[in-house]
């Protein structure tokens, strides 16, 4: 089994994808039990995604990437599996019971004070985010963000390799599959599968800024 230290070394963001390649049921099982279980600040699970793993669904993820974008294309339309990560547009009262209503099913709450103790905690950062500094729609993509780091280190603990893309286009995606009207909006998405042996990107050493400029450890 590999440590976290291989699992970084392993990782890296993946230029070519082999089609031929496909991940194993059982392993895109673990990979979507991440996408569930990732932190979010309060439990806000302010996401959705769009999962392609056929020929025919990556097609319609790949009309995001044309223009500007068509670098992209290859990786989406030769990876095993792409996934799309969406962020809520608004998070309102609604959202917040319901939220509230699932940890309760989920066995959340020891005491029933606790519900209630739940329910003022998150409302009051929620609103510190919608009212006062008004940033509601980037928090919430923050969270998609710490999913998807979930999603890339995990995958790379699998063996299955990936590659983030910030390079696509939103409202294209968004307008394929009807997002807006459902209160999402497309953020980025992840590629996975895995490496070409051409991928020059495979062979080359990581490059990090070091750990005397990084870290400031206490005493």
């Amino acid at each position: 089994m590999m440590n976290l230290i291989d699992v970084a070394h392993y990782r890296y963001s993946t230029k070519e994808f082999d089609p031929e390649k496909r991940i194993p049921p059982e392993q895109f099982e673990q990979i979507k039990t991440l996408l569930r279980f990732s932190p979010s600040s309060v439990n806000s699970q302010p996401w959705h995604f769009v999962i392609a793993s056929t020929t025919e669904g990556r097609k319609r993820l790949s009309m995001g990437t044309q223009g500007l974008y068509r670098f992209n294309e290859p990786k989406v339309l030769d990876a095993s599996h792409v996934i799309l990560f969406c962020a809520k547009t608004a998070i309102d009262d609604a959202y917040l019971q319901h939220l509230l209503e699932q940890e309760a099913v989920d066995g959340r709450f020891a005491e029933p004070q606790f519900r209630e103790g739940m329910h003022q905690g998150r409302t009051m950062f929620v609103n510190m985010h919608r009212y006062d500094l008004k940033d509601a729609q980037h928090w919430m993509e923050k969270q998609v963000y710490l999913n998807m780091g979930t999603i890339l280190l995990g995958a790379a603990a699998l063996g299955v390799d990936a590659v983030p893309l910030e390079g696509i286009d939103p409202k294209v995606l968004n307008e394929e599959f009807g997002l807006i009207e459902h209160g999402y909006t497309a953020v980025a998405m992840i590629a996975l599968g895995y490496r070409k042996e051409s991928d020059f990107n495979a062979a080359l050493p990581k490059s990090r800024l070091t750990p005397m400029e990084i870290f400031t450890e206490l005493e």
